[in-house]
C-alpha cells in the first residue's frame, strides 16, 4: 500500500533475532522509529514478511526473513528550530557532516527538552523536519566532540541506518585514557544497561549484553598515561567508554566510568591538577567514512581534536 510519500525499508532478520515476536524484531532492525509506531504501521497492513502483508506483531521471525516496511514518518512538532550555530563540515542535498563540539547534547531528552543538534538542524536545514530525529543516524554523548552524519532525506536516511547495519560505515576515534597501554587489540565483550546503576551501560554476559566490538591501537605512550586511537565496528550506547573503563583503562575526564580519578606518582601538580579538572571525557570522534547514499562514491572526513584535548596531549608530552 506503498504511495509516493512512503519510503520502502527493507532488512533480513538476523540469527540473533530469530525466534523473537515481528513487533520486536522490527524495533531493532528499524530502530529509528519508535515501537508504538511501527506497531501501528503493522496493523495498518504496512509491512510485509517474505512478500506476505501481515498485521499482528506477535509471531515469531526466522532467521533470514525478509522484511519491508512502508513507512511514512509524520513530522515531530515536539522539538522546534532553534537558530544554534553549527560547524558544519560538508552539506549537499542528501547529508550533512557537523563537527560537534563538546557539550552541545545531540537530541531532546528527560533532562533536557531543547538547546540540542536536533534543535540546530531543524533551524539550518528545515527539510530535516519530515526525517526521524531531523535525520542524526547515529549519536554521539554530550560531551564527545567530533564528526557527526546526518541525512537530509528519508531515502538517505534509510540507507545510513542501513549501512550502520552492515558496518559499512567507519568511525575512527581519539582518546586519552589513564595507565599504559602497550600494543593495540580488539575488545569483543556484550553490553547492556548496568545492573544497578540503570544511567551507566557495562559489559554483561548473556542475553541482557548485545554484541560491542571496539578495535584500537596506541597512537602515543606516556608515563601513566596513553593516547589512542580507536575504531567502532559496532556503536553501542557509550561502547569506547565502557570498554576502556571495563579494562580498567577509563577514559580521562570521565566521571561516569572512573575517568575522573587520577592515579600514579611522579607527576608534577600542574598535571595533576590539570588531569583532575579535565572538563569533560577526552574523546573525540576524528574520523569519518561512509559511502555516499546517493552517488554510492566513498567518502571522508577527518577532524583533529579541540584545543582541550591537544592542550592535555601537550602537558602530557612536557611532562615525559
Amino acid at each position: 500500500m506503498a504511495d509516493e510519500e512512503d519510503l520502502l525499508l527493507t532488512a533480513t532478520v538476523p540469527q540473533d533475532l530469530a525466534g523473537s515476536r515481528l513487533d520486536a524484531a522490527c524495533a531493532r532492525l528499524f530502530d529509528p522509529f519508535s515501537r508504538s509506531r511501527l506497531q501501528g504501521w503493522i496493523e495498518e497492513g504496512r509491512l510485509r514478511v517474505n512478500g506476505e502483508t501481515v498485521t499482528r506483531g506477535r509471531q515469531p521471525v526466522v532467521a533470514g526473513d525478509a522484511l519491508e516496511l512502508d513507512a511514512v514518518p509524520p513530522q515531530d512538532t515536539t522539538v522546534q528550530p532553534q537558530d544554534i550555530p553549527l560547524d558544519i563540515a560538508h552539506a549537499d542535498k542528501h547529508i550533512a557532516v557537523i563537527r560537534k563540539p563538546a557539550g552541545l547534547t545531540v537530541h531532546p531528552g528527560a533532562g533536557q527538552r531543547d538547546g540540542t543538534l536536533q534543535n540546530a538542524l531543524l533551524h539550518h536545514f528545515p527539510q530535516t523536519a519530515g526525517v526521524p530525529r531531523a535525520g542524526i543516524v547515529h549519536r554521539l554523548d554530550k560531551d564527545t566532540s567530533g564528526l557527526l552524519v546526518v541525512a537530509l532525506d528519508l531515502a538517505a536516511h534509510a540507507k545510513l541506518v542501513a549501512d550502520i547495519g552492515r558496518r559499512d560505515f567507519r568511525r575512527e576515534y581519539d582518546a586519552v585514557v589513564h595507565g599504559t597501554l602497550i600494543a593495540g587489540a580488539t575488545i569483543d565483550l556484550p553490553i547492556g544497561r548496568h545492573p544497578r546503576e540503570r544511567v551507566k551501560m557495562a559489559v554483561v554476559e548473556g542475553l541482557r549484553g548485545r554484541e560491542a566490538v571496539t578495535h584500537y591501537r596506541v597512537q602515543e605512550r606516556f608515563p601513566g598515561h596513553t593516547h589512542l586511537r580507536l575504531k567502532l565496528e559496532t556503536g553501542r550506547t557509550h561502547q569506547i567508554r565502557v570498554h576502556l573503563s571495563h579494562l580498567r583503562h577509563p577514559i580521562v575526564g570521565d566521571t561516569l566510568y572512573g575517568g575522573d580519578v587520577v592515579r600514579g606518582s611522579g607527576m608534577s601538580e600542574r598535571l595533576r591538577e590539570t588531569l583532575k579538572g579535565f572538563p569533560r571525557q577526552a574523546l573525540h570522534a576524528r574520523e569519518l567514512e561512509l559511502e555516499h547514499p546517493k552517488t554510492g562514491k566513498r567518502i571522508g572526513w577527518t577532524c583533529e581534536p579541540p584545543a582541550d584535548m591537544q592542550g592535555l596531549l601537550e602537558m602530557l608530552r612536557v611532562e615525559q
